[in-house]
């Protein structure tokens, strides 16, 4: 397992470069995951907009004016956190590779970096205003296709993912949040996420976009649909490259010959959990006694367990396959939406079933709760969607 692209050059090129201990695997994967739904997106939205199904808009700006006062402050504001982190890592930088995500939430910086780098920017943006800059600024109207808001959707969905994959998981472990607030740890904010919670507030947030921004709201959900697939798929991956804790449950049945080892039961040695003892789902984090062992990360499961998120990721691709081949084949608005639900539900309840996980109602995961919800939404929106359509157009609103 590689914690971080540090870990990862090192152990495949044997380079060492110590800065990249800032970029962990997770997070490398999770904006991997977020470039394919951005693309996927914006196919489908030029797709579809040539098709008629979501029109541009148009929108009123302000041609030829000077820099606003506010967005020079944010512009300062963004170049003092770079200058203000950055300057420090050059300065002190092995202090803060010991510990990249303890440094990033800290105090710790370079006040002079700050000052200087969010001068240079702010100044930079003024600059660029002035060039722009007519003595008479005027109105003009300009058209936005569909296409063109992707970025922003993918911004929004980012964003409000993460705070929805936390306050999940917050709910799912209330002990974790407590714990925060005692400490004050805020490193602990980026550990700990609930793909679902992510999901579910980033999609009420971009349907909110679709219908402030006068897309039309199921054909844009459509669109959204093979990405989404994907992106999920991918952020697995980066699960199981970094072990982060969610794997199976302990696998000691005998292995399946047509199988190699790590696809049926595996140990995840030097897991960016530094599991350690006794665990539920049946296994123990024990220190590596034989082959590659990462500085704070040098421990492996026995026994192995089912790489789960590693299922996950073969299955989300080859069900993105699926949405990506019905795409074109499905009229009706909608539907595709519908079903991408259905497979995602159907798929995460399944793979509960070997999976570590807290229990949330009764003998019920969080997970499985949300994911039968998701299954049964799908199945309900198929049928009204289609009685709509048979007793009349379908709206797309």
């Amino acid at each position: 397992m590689y914690p971080t692209l540090y870990h990862a050059l090192l152990d495949l090129t044997g380079l060492d470069w110590p800065l990249l201990k800032f970029l962990n695997s997770f997070g490398f994967f999770v904006a991997l995951a977020f470039i394919g739904a951005h693309v996927t997106l914006t196919w489908e939205l030029r797709r579809k907009e040539a098709l008629g199904l979501i029109l541009p808009t148009t929108r009123t700006v302000l041609e030829g004016e000077p820099a606003k006062l506010l967005d020079l402050a944010l512009q300062g504001l963004v170049g003092f956190v770079l200058g203000w982190k950055g300057l420090y890592v050059l300065l002190h930088s092995a202090e803060v590779t010991a510990d990249p995500p303890g440094f990033l939430l800290s105090g710790k910086g370079s006040l002079i970096g700050g000052i200087a780098v969010g001068a240079l920017l702010a100044w930079l943006l003024w600059r660029e205003k002035q060039k722009q800059r007519l003595p008479d600024p005027k109105q003009k109207t300009v058209t936005v296709h569909p296409w063109q808001q992707a970025g922003t959707i993918t911004i929004t969905a980012a964003v409000w993912g993460f705070i929805g994959a936390k306050v999940f998981h917050w709910l799912e472990s209330p002990a974790d949040f407590f714990h925060l607030l005692a400490t004050g740890n805020l490193s602990e904010l980026v550990s700990g996420l609930t793909m679902y919670g992510g999901l579910i507030v980033a999609g009420i947030m971009v349907v909110r976009f679709f219908k402030k921004n006068g897309m039309a709201i199921l054909p844009s959900m459509d669109a959204a649909a093979p990405g989404l697939m994907l992106a999920y798929g991918i952020g697995r991956l980066g699960c199981h490259v970094s072990g982060d804790g969610d794997w199976g449950i302990a696998n000691t049945a005998p292995k399946p010959g047509w199988l190699p080892q790590w696809l049926w039961s595996y140990d995840y040695p030097n897991n960016v959990n530094a599991v350690l003892g006794p665990h539920r789902g049946g296994y123990s984090g024990v220190p590596i006694t034989d082959g590659t062992c990462f500085d704070g990360y040098c421990t492996h499961l026995v026994p192995g367990v089912f790489p789960t998120p590693l299922y996950e990721t073969m299955m989300c691709l080859l069900l993105f396959g699926a949405l990506w081949w019905l795409r074109k084949r499905i009229a009706l608005p909608g539907i595709l939406f519908s079903i991408y639900l259905i497979m995602n539900g159907v798929e995460r309840f399944l793979i509960e079933k070997i999976r570590v996980n807290e229990l949330f109602l009764g003998t019920w995961t969080q997970a499985e709760v949300i994911s039968l919800a998701l299954v049964l939404l799908g199945i309900t929106a198929w049928v009204v969607l289609k009685k709509r359509k048979d007793h009349g157009p379908a709206t797309t609103h």
